[in-house]
């Protein structure tokens, strides 16, 4: 099994028939183990192979402070970063996903290999809100 990352394909064309609205959707964050296969075609949230562990729920967390912007030709999201306090897990990557639309699947993150907490935070940090760098960009 692999984690590519990824927009998510169907995401593209649900955009298109207005069926996410990222201001004001629900939009949610859930982790993976590196048994997991998850990439481009994916197009919904699934618990199988979803992590388990201390300080973690099925279903993620929800993603706050949404900011859509333009730059150029580019539009792009960002969100708070997501974090897990007083943890015990290992994740390998992650499905953003939009909750108040059939938790639809909006993009795949790898991590690029487990990445394992005890007992602490883990927090998942987005990169910075620019047409380049932005973890949702439309170019």
């Amino acid at each position: 099994m692999s984690i590519s990352q990824a927009m998510c394909t169907s995401f593209k064309q649900e955009l298109m028939n207005e069926e996410h609205d990222l201001n004001s959707d629900t939009i949610k964050i859930a982790l993976y183990t590196s048994s997991a296969s998850l990439g481009a075609s994916t197009t919904a949230y699934s618990a199988t192979n979803e992590i388990s562990g201390t300080g973690y729920s099925s279903g993620g967390v929800t993603l706050a402070s949404a900011a859509l912007a333009t730059s150029g030709t580019t539009a792009f999201a960002d969100f708070a970063d997501a974090s897990w306090t007083s943890s015990t897990f290992t994740a390998n990557g992650a499905v953003i996903y939009n909750s108040s639309a059939s938790n639809k699947a909006i993009v795949v993150l790898a991590f690029g290999g487990d990445f394992t907490v005890t007992a602490g935070t883990f927090s998942v940090v987005f990169p910075a809100a620019d047409a380049s760098n932005a973890i949702i960009r439309l170019a």
